[in-house]
């Protein structure tokens, strides 16, 4: 065939513009997205539908150039959203009255003595600053910006003491 006779045939390939950076991005990560939705909603079809809903949705706004945290980022938050949809329609139930639900789902029941009194028992082994960011926001609720407040610290510095309260809590060995 000439290139003449190939031009007046009718084209049966139509070439696709190749996809972007980001998209490539997005499509590896679409599996790590499966498995977290999957995890949330328990049945293989629904997972594959909410997968395919994230990228749907997600990659035509990707943002070009973006580095793959931000892309792995703005998947998961889709995916969250996502999912908050899902359940608010299996449920019946707003959004709003979901997140409402799940605080109410918290156990409200007082901890046992036994428990309050290991608990009091390794945040005495702790240093003053350890134990206090402890106290501050695992026994009153404080955020990190209010313990930070609190302490006349910034949020990165008690991000840093918290893990290290943790850790260092996690080495104590309660007295029996």
């Amino acid at each position: 065939m000439t290139p003449d006779e190939r031009a007046s045939e009718p084209a049966d390939v139509v070439e696709l513009p190749a996809a972007s950076r980001a998209t490539d991005i997005a499509l590896d990560e679409l599996e790590i997205v499966y498995a977290f939705i999957y995890a949330r909603v328990g049945n293989r079809a629904d997972a594959e539908d909410l997968t395919q809903q994230v990228a749907m949705k997600a990659i035509p706004r990707l943002r070009q150039g973006a580095p793959a945290s931000a892309i792995r980022g703005y998947l998961f938050a889709t995916a969250r959203s996502v999912l908050g949809g899902f359940w608010s329609t299996r449920l019946g139930l707003s959004e709003a009255e979901l997140h409402e639900d799940l605080a109410l789902a918290l156990p409200t029941s007082p901890p046992s003595e036994e428990s309050a009194d290991t608990v009091q028992q390794i945040l005495a082994q702790l240093s003053d600053n350890y134990r206090h960011v402890l106290e501050l926001r695992f026994l009153h609720g404080y955020s990190l910006k209010e313990v930070a407040a609190e302490m006349n610290s910034t949020v990165g510095a008690i991000k840093v003491m918290q893990l290290r309260a943790l850790r260092a809590a996690a080495k104590v060995r309660p007295l029996e």
